[in-house]
């Protein structure tokens, strides 16, 4: 069952290339990270590391629920990607928050393991699910929130040990 979801996911994420057989050498010969297109099957809505992985972790309160769409994280660039829905009108407005849509490029790792400093936090199952707008916007709202009541604890924190 494991190897047949990897196949679809696989087959799904290759076929946003421009040639799905040479994205699918590249991750198995190459870099290991492939090119492919954003915007026909899906957008992806990048955000700086804590914030997105303050998002994805109030998108997994429920043990029993895991969030539906892919999210990858680029460790050296510490970012996260959420892929979405594709939608060439949306304005998704925040500080560090990139909407990447049609005519834009995205490298990603093969489903089953990391390539570099790119790797999937929620792997894309084959079946196409993405995350929500909506449910992503509020998880994204109350993570900013959090962070707001963080940051002067933590600007607070690092004058404390500078004595």
């Amino acid at each position: 069952m494991q190897s047949v979801m990897w196949k679809q996911a696989v087959e799904w994420l290759a076929a946003a290339a421009r040639d799905p057989q040479e994205c699918k050498r590249e991750w198995d010969y190459g870099t290991g990270m492939a090119l492919v297109e954003a915007g026909r099957y899906w957008d992806v809505l990048s955000v700086p590391d804590r914030l997105g992985l303050l998002a994805l972790d109030y998108l997994w309160r429920d043990p029993l629920k895991v969030p539906p769409g892919p999210t990858l994280v680029d460790c050296a660039a510490r970012r996260v990607g959420f892929f979405l829905p594709p939608d060439p009108v949306s304005e998704w407005v925040g500080s560090g928050v990139r909407h990447v849509g049609r005519g834009s490029w995205v490298a990603v790792p093969p489903p089953y393991r990391p390539a570099g400093r790119l790797e999937w936090l929620v792997p894309p199952d084959g079946t196409g699910s993405l995350h929500a707008p909506g449910t992503l916007e509020s998880a994204l709202r109350e993570a900013t929130e959090t962070l707001a009541v963080l940051a002067p604890v933590s600007a607070e924190h690092a004058v404390a040990d500078c004595w």
